[in-house]
C-alpha cells in the first residue's frame, strides 16, 4: 500500500503498537494516524512510534483527504504526468498547438501569447501536468490555495470560465477542458502531432532489438536443456512407472502405505523438475498427484478416479515434445536497474520503451522527493539525473551532493540541458561520472549509461546447490554454468556441514521440500553460525503464500524463487546478490577489519 490510515482504537492491538510494528518490520510508506485524543501526549506517542501525520476526529472529508494527498505527494507515489494527454517536454508543457513555458511562465498558441492572471495560469499548469486525473472543486482549492485562503468552490467555476474564453479568443477552437458532471474537470486529449508520431517511431527498432534477444535466448536455453532431458528422461520414466504402479495397486484397493509414501515422493519431485524442463501441464498434474497421495485417510471413489486420471495424464504428456517458455533478454543480457530523475514525460517514455531491448530495467522518478522515496526502497545500479525541476525550488546538484556522499560509489550520470561551466564543474566535483547534454538520442543515453556500469565481477563465484532430485540439480547447473560459476551439487542434505565446509561457498542455494532434512533447518544451521551467518541463502519452493514465505524469511532466507524455475529469474537473482555480498565484503574490508580474515578473503 502506498499509504495506511490507522485509527489509533481498533481491537486487541492498538494503533500505535500497530505502527510501531510494521515500522520494526521495514514498512516505510506514509501512515497517518486517526484519533479523537488530540492530546499532545498521543500526538508524541504517534510521531515517536514511526508516523508521518496525524488527524483528530471527527474530521471535515476533505481535511483527510488533503492530508492523505499531501503524505502521497511527499513520498512520491502520486504521478504527476502523461504523455497521452498533455505533454512535457523540457521546462514546457503541450496541449496541441498550446505551449505553457514554465521558465518565462507565459503560455502561446502557435506562438501567440495569451495573458492569464496568476490564477489562471497556475490552474492551467494543474491540468496540463496531470492529464486524465479528474479534479473536484476541493481538489483544486487544496492544490492552489490550501485550507487558510481558500475562496469559494464558485470562484472555481469562474476561473474555469474565464480559462475557456480567453482559449477561445486567442482562436482555440475547441475546449480543451472538460466538465465531468457531479465530478469536476479534467483535461480532454490533446490533437496527436506528427513531432509525437516522430518521437514513437524508434520503438519499432527495439522491438525488434528485443525479439532477437528473446529468440537467440530461447534457442540456447532449449538446447541446453535438451542435452539434460536426454540424461534424466529414463529417470522420469523410472517415477511415472511408480506413480502407475501405486494407481494399480489403489483401484485393486491394495496400495500399501510405503507404496504411498514412495509414490508421494516421486510426484514431489517430478512436481519440482518437470516445469523447467519444458512440461509445465506435466508439473502441475503431478503437484495434484500429489496432493491427492499426502492423505492418511482411506481413498474415496472419486479420489481414487482422479488418481487414476492423473496419472494416465501424466504418462501422455511426457510423450509430447517439451516446451520451453520464451526467454526474458536477462537469460541471456544481465538486467540492471536505473532509475531516472526527471520530468521529462516524452523522453522517460521513450526510454522505459526501448530499456528491455538494451538489459535495463527503469524507475522513474520526476522530481527529488519521489528520487529520495525510490532510493530507500531499492537501491539502482545507476541513475540517470536532470538538474532542473520546475515544481521545486530544489536543484538537481543538492540532490547529487546528497546521493554521492550517501553512496559513493553509485554512478551518476547527469544529463541535462543546462550546459554551463560553472554547472559542468560543480557536476565533476560532486562525483558524476558523465555530464550528458540535452537533446541526445535514446542510443546515446543507453550507451553512456552502459559505459558507467561497472561489470559483474562473477568469475570464480562458487554456488552450492542442495537438492535431493538429480534432475533439478542438474537442470540448476546447466542454467548457472554458462555464467562462469563454479557448481557444487549435494542431493544427500545431511552431508550439508560437511560439503559447506569443504567448498566455501559463495551462495547457497536450496530446495525448501526435502526429506530428512529440510531446507529451512539448513538455512537455520547456517545463520546459527558465526563465521557463516553473513552467506547468502537462496531457496526453491513451490509455496509462495505469505505464511510460507514468512517462514522462510525468518528462519533467515535471503531470497526465494519459484517452482518451476526459470532460468532468466534464477540467473538474475543469483547474480544480483553475489554482486551485493560482495560488495558489502569490500565495504567492510575497507572500513574495518574485524578479524574474520577467512571468510572475508573467500
Amino acid at each position: 500500500y502506498d499509504l495506511i490510515l490507522l485509527d489509533l482504537q481498533i481491537p486487541k492491538l492498538d494503533g500505535i503498537s500497530l505502527c510501531r510494528q510494521l515500522r520494526s518490520q521495514g514498512y516505510q510508506k506514509p501512515i497517518l494516524l486517526l484519533t479523537a485524543d488530540d492530546s499532545d501526549a498521543v500526538a508524541v506517542a504517534g510521531f515517536d512510534a514511526g508516523a508521518d501525520d496525524y488527524i483528530s476526529k471527527p474530521c471535515a472529508p476533505e481535511v483527510l483527504l488533503a492530508r492523505m494527498r499531501t503524505l502521497l505527494r511527499r513520498s512520491g507515489a502520486i504521478p504527476l504526468t502523461s504523455v497521452n494527454k498533455g505533454t512535457s517536454q523540457g521546462n514546457t508543457l503541450t496541449w496541441g498547438k498550446l505551449c505553457l513555458d514554465l521558465d518565462a511562465g507565459r503560455v502561446t498558441l502557435d506562438n501567440q501569447a495569451i495573458i492569464f492572471t496568476a490564477t489562471e495560469y497556475n490552474l492551467l499548469e494543474l491540468f496540463l501536468r496531470n492529464p486524465d486525473r479528474i479534479f473536484s472543486r476541493s481538489a483544486i482549492l487544496d492544490r492552489l490555495w490550501g485550507f487558510d485562503h481558500a475562496p469559494t468552490d464558485r470562484a472555481i467555476n469562474t476561473h474555469i470560465k474565464d480559462i475557456r474564453k480567453k482559449l477561445k479568443a486567442a482562436g482555440l477552437t475547441e475546449d480543451m477542458i472538460e466538465t465531468v458532471y457531479g465530478m469536476g474537470y479534467r483535461l480532454k486529449p490533446a490533437p496527436q502531432l506528427p513531432q509525437l508520431t516522430q518521437l514513437k517511431a524508434p520503438h519499432s527498432n527495439a522491438s525488434k532489438q528485443t525479439r532477437t534477444l528473446k529468440q537467440n535466448a530461447k534457442t540456447k536455453e532449449q538446447s541446453a536443456i535438451d542435452k539434460v532431458l536426454k540424461r534424466f528422461r529414463g529417470v522420469f520414466d523410472q517415477r511415472v512407472a511408480v506413480l502407475d504402479q501405486a494407481k494399480i495397486a489403489l483401484l485393486a484397493g491394495e496400495l500399501e502405505p510405503d507404496l504411498q509414501q514412495l509414490a508421494r515422493q516421486e510426484a514431489h519431485k517430478l512436481a519440482g523438475s518437470l516445469a523447467s524442463f519444458g512440461y509445465p501441464n506435466g508439473s502441475r498434474l503431478a503437484r495434484s498427484l500429489e496432493h491427492l497421495l499426502m492423505s492418511d485417510d482411506p481413498f474415496s471413489a472419486d479420489e481414487m478416479t482422479q488418481v487414476s486420471e492423473l496419472v494416465t495424464a501424466l504418462q501422455q504428456e511426457l510423450t509430447k515434445t517439451p516446451v520451453i517458455a520464451a526467454a526474458s533478454p536477462s537469460a541471456s543480457v544481465q538486467t540492471h536497474r536505473v532509475l531516472v530523475i526527471d520530468d521529462d514525460i516524452a523522453l522517460t517514455e521513450q526510454l522505459e520503451a526501448e530499456a528491455e531491448a538494451w538489459g535495463f530495467r527503469l524507475k522513474i522518478a520526476p522530481n527529488p522527493a519521489a528520487a529520495r522515496s525510490r532510493l530507500t526502497l531499492a537501491p539502482p545500479d545507476v541513475i540517470l539525473l536532470d538538474l532542473s525541476f520546475p515544481e521545486t525550488e530544489e536543484d538537481g546538484l543538492s540532490l547529487l551532493r546528497e546521493m554521492t556522499e550517501q553512496s559513493p560509489a553509485l554512478p551518476i550520470i547527469v544529463f541535462t540541458g543546462r550546459d554551463s561551466l560553472a554547472d559542468r564543474l560543480a557536476v565533476s566535483r560532486l562525483g558524476a561520472r558523465q555530464f550528458l547534454h540535452k537533446p541526445a538520442t535514446t542510443e546515446q543515453i543507453f550507451q553512456a549509461i552502459t559505459r558507467v556500469l561497472p561489470q559483474p565481477q562473477i568469475s570464480g563465484a562458487k554456488i552450492l546447490i542442495v537438492d535431493d532430485d538429480p534432475a533439478v540439480l542438474a537442470i540448476l547447473s546447466t542454467m548457472l554454468t554458462p555464467w562462469g560459476l563454479e557448481i557444487v551439487t549435494l542431493s544427500e542434505p545431511q552431508h550439508f556441514w560437511e560439503v559447506l565446509v569443504a567448498s566455501l561457498p559463495d551462495l547457497v542455494l536450496l530446495d525448501l521440500e526435502m526429506p530428512q532434512v529440510s531446507g529451512l533447518e539448513l538455512c537455520q544451521v547456517v545463520r546459527q553460525d558465526a563465521d557463516w551467518g553473513d552467506l547468502p541463502i537462496l531457496v526453491v519452493t513451490a509455496h509462495t503464500d505469505a505464511a510460507s514465505l514468512q517462514q522462510a524469511f525468518a528462519a533467515g532466507v535471503d531470497d526465494f524463487i519459484t517452482k518451476p524455475v526459470l532460468g532468466p529469474e534464477l540467473i538474475t537473482r543469483v547474480l544480483s546478490r553475489i554482486e551485493r555480498h560482495r560488495l558489502h565484503q569490500r565495504t567492510e574490508r575497507t572500513g574495518n577489519t574485524d578479524g574474520r580474515q577467512g571468510r572475508t578473503e573467500r
